[in-house]
């Protein structure tokens, strides 16, 4: 095996064991919509806002067993107003037929060397889920939806 493939398997199995637990007992739930590019299943709070773990960009490093990306996916292929374009709030990504959703991506650290902050980073990706939420909210994205 190779480092690529280890940290692929430890990201993994830390997301299902210890993210995706946690979160669900925060009130996500599985997500019934397929990312375009990410595999595995991802999480919703709302059914609006998506959250996916990317366990494959950057597992070829040497420290890859200490971080992942994670993605905030809203799904729907929509104009959104300027102020909430842009790195901090959301960027396109198309999808094979075409189609453009807008996502978010996130640097999860959750090791520094010997330093485990892994319940820092689990409030980390709610709190962000919420922000990016409550931008939508805000700026009528939502209401529009509904």
């Amino acid at each position: 095996m190779n480092l690529k493939e280890i940290n692929e398997i430890f990201r993994k199995a830390l997301i299902k064991i210890f993210f995706e637990s946690e979160l669900i007992k925060l009130g996500y739930r599985k997500s019934n919509f397929i990312h375009p590019i990410i595999k595995d299943d991802g999480l919703t709070f709302n059914n609006f806002l998506h959250v996916y773990f990317d366990i494959v960009t950057g597992s070829d490093y040497q420290d890859g067993d200490e971080w992942f990306m994670i993605e905030y996916l809203f799904p729907y292929s929509i104009k959104l107003p300027d102020k909430i374009k842009g790195p901090d709030y959301f960027t396109t990504i198309t999808s094979e037929d075409g189609k453009h959703f807008w996502r978010h991506r996130e640097l999860i650290r959750y090791k520094y060397g010997k330093s485990k902050r892994i319940n820092e980073a689990l409030e980390f990706i709610d709190k962000k889920y919420r922000e990016l939420y409550n931008s939508l909210e805000e700026s009528s994205v939502i209401n529009n939806l509904s």
